[in-house]
């Protein structure tokens, strides 16, 4: 098997898992500004660039179960931040005045994120490993 450090750090479940700690505390610190969780920004984000998406697309571009986001959006709605309005069957998502007011915020936590993140990686070695990791994830999850 070999030593510890060896297992560890040779093992993608072991080292994906820390990078997501990680990035998820950075991320945490960059969104407090904005009052919500980095997850519930980035769904507002998607929001605000397709404003009448359904949920089971919100849940495709997110890449999150359908029931978390029904989770999300019903914390969203409970905060004033979005609206559901149905069509039939369906129901749109749109962000509402309320939702409106966080997105220069939600912009500069992300850019505050990137820039953080990019610092440290520098900025080319932060596009590679994020396009790596896409291409991973794409590949894993077929």
């Amino acid at each position: 098997m070999g030593d510890s450090k060896t297992i560890l750090t040779g093992c993608l479940y072991f080292t994906a898992n820390s990078l997501s700690r990680i990035v998820t505390r950075m991320a945490d610190e960059q969104f407090r500004i904005t009052g919500l969780s980095p997850s519930h920004a980035f769904l507002m984000m998607v929001l605000y660039e397709s404003p009448g998406i359904g949920p089971k697309e919100l849940a495709g571009k997110l890449d999150l179960a359908p029931s978390t986001v029904t989770r999300f959006l019903d914390y969203l709605q409970n905060k004033g931040f979005i609206n559901r309005i149905s069509e039939g069957k369906v129901f749109r998502l749109y962000s509402t005045a309320k939702g409106e007011e966080l997105k220069e915020s939600i912009g500069i936590a992300w850019k505050r994120l990137h820039d953080e993140y990019s610092s440290v990686l520098g900025a080319e070695n932060s596009a590679a490993l994020t396009k790596a990791i896409n291409i991973a994830a794409e590949k894993l999850g077929e």
